[in-house]
């Protein structure tokens, strides 16, 4: 039989120690082996120890979401969510005071991803109807706060870019283009260099003055290129071309570095409401790409960008039936060319005849509004006394109590409801608050 092993002898067959030497063996080894046990047992509690109070670096920036929601006094959370509501709307009013130059011109190609990659229903029905959904929500508040903007839509589908939709300062003709969702089914793969060269080929020739981007909704992870993608976004740079991507599936490196090397935004959905924020983040005018001091030198020594406008004449419905040049239909209505007397359907746009950029002066006031935006109000944190008991805006009274003293001053958030105009001076309840700067863009208590 093979040698039995225990503890540090060896009993073989040819040699057996005695019994009374093998008994005291055997206890030694016995109480050796419960030492090194409790031994080790001590080093196993004391790294556990050390592990509990040492926590990974993960842990230490999770934050539990759920404990920061309380219940009200009838054990509803309606409140808590509004607060968090009011929390997040809060902070996206919060900006810097540096000067900001805009561009109230804008011209924007939506590319949208049409590849199978999209039919995926990780968000809720698919991410195809989703997208279509968030799209038409998109182009009518994008032409809302930019009425002298232009878009037009190009489809990524089968390794090719499909045009669905030209150029258009329309929202209607826009709109037009995701209407019929039988020819907008995803198929293939899609393909970033064809779409992106083709967005680009529909704006070379438009004015330096205009802001020039391309928004990409990408689902997939892979792209089917005929060519080295880099020379097609180093002439997206010579040609001032913005480009911005909300991706719906992961961060592809090739996507970042677009954006990040044109000065667009990129971003990735989390969810169906993660993904709308991040859309209509890119509702507003980008601000150019010049620092606060070259901005002040230039307003110090009064130095502008003229351009031409022409503000037409609009024909009534009565009118005798003509031709227009954009579409060479029998119209009644219309506008006419201040400069060479044509007929357009539709403001704003440019003259086909002449290239004189054809506004309404309705249009260029409401443009006016992100470039000289409300003063941003200021949270009320304290009390004196002398404050107003009713909101100036709707006449709703504020609450008497604080309702949370735990907010943080960063989040500009006020206990008490209470949000200050710093030049009239009068208060306003976080309702009037967001209604003032999404929607009049006018201070009440200032005009």
């Amino acid at each position: 039989m093979p040698p039995r092993r225990d503890a540090e002898f060896i009993v073989s067959d040819g040699s057996e120690p005695e019994d009374d030497d093998l008994d005291e063996d055997y206890v030694a080894s016995r109480a050796a082996r419960a030492r090194k046990g409790k031994g080790k047992g001590k080093e196993l509690a004391g790294d556990s120890r050390k592990a509990q109070d040492q926590s990974y670096a993960w842990e230490a920036s999770y934050k539990r979401s759920w404990d920061t929601v309380q219940e009200d006094e009838a054990g509803s959370l309606q409140a808590a969510v509004q607060d968090l509501v009011a929390r997040s709307k809060r902070r996206r009013l919060l900006g810097g005071d540096a000067p900001i130059r805009r561009t109230i011109i804008r011209h924007m190609m939506l590319l949208m991803d049409l590849s199978t990659a999209m039919l995926d229903r990780d968000m809720r029905p698919s991410r195809f109807d989703l997208t279509l959904s968030y799209a038409r929500e998109f182009v009518g508040e994008w032409f809302d706060q930019n009425p002298l903007g232009q878009m037009g839509v190009v489809g990524m589908r089968n390794g090719v870019g499909e045009r669905i939709g030209e150029m258009s300062g329309n929202p209607q003709e826009v709109l037009k283009c995701f209407a019929d969702k039988t020819k907008l089914e995803p198929a293939g793969e899609p393909s970033l260099q064809n779409s992106i060269e083709m967005a680009r080929a529909s704006m070379s020739h438009l004015p330096t003055h205009s802001s020039r981007e391309i928004l990409i909704l990408f689902g997939s992870l892979t792209t089917v290129d005929p060519g080295n993608i880099h020379d097609t976004v180093d002439a997206c740079l010579r040609d001032q071309i913005r480009i911005s991507i909300v991706s719906l599936s992961a961060e592809m490196k090739i996507c970042r570095d677009m954006c990040e090397r044109t000065g667009g935004v990129f971003g990735v959905a989390l969810n169906e409401g993660h993904y709308k924020d991040l859309l209509f983040e890119l509702v507003p005018p980008p601000a150019e790409k010049s620092s606060a001091s070259h901005l002040a030198a230039k307003a110090a020594a009064n130095e502008s960008e003229l351009m031409q406008m022409g503000f037409p004449t609009r024909l009534p419905s009565t009118a005798p039936p003509s031709l227009c040049v954009c579409h060479s239909r029998l119209r009644s209505e219309g506008y006419i060319c201040p400069r060479c007397n044509s007929k357009v359907c539709d403001v704003p746009t440019d003259c086909d005849i002449c290239g004189l950029m054809i506004v309404s002066s309705p249009h260029l006031a409401r443009s006016y509004h992100h470039l000289f935006p409300a003063p941003a109000y200021k949270a009320i944190v304290e009390l004196d006394g002398s404050e107003a008991p009713t909101c100036h805006g709707c006449s709703q009274p504020f609450p008497t109590a604080a309702r949370d003293r735990n907010l943080v001053p960063e989040e500009g958030m006020s206990p008490f409801g209470r949000y200050r105009c710093p030049k009239c001076k009068h208060d306003f309840d976080a309702e009037c608050d967001m209604f003032v700067h999404d929607v009049l863009h006018v201070c009440p208590g200032c005009g």
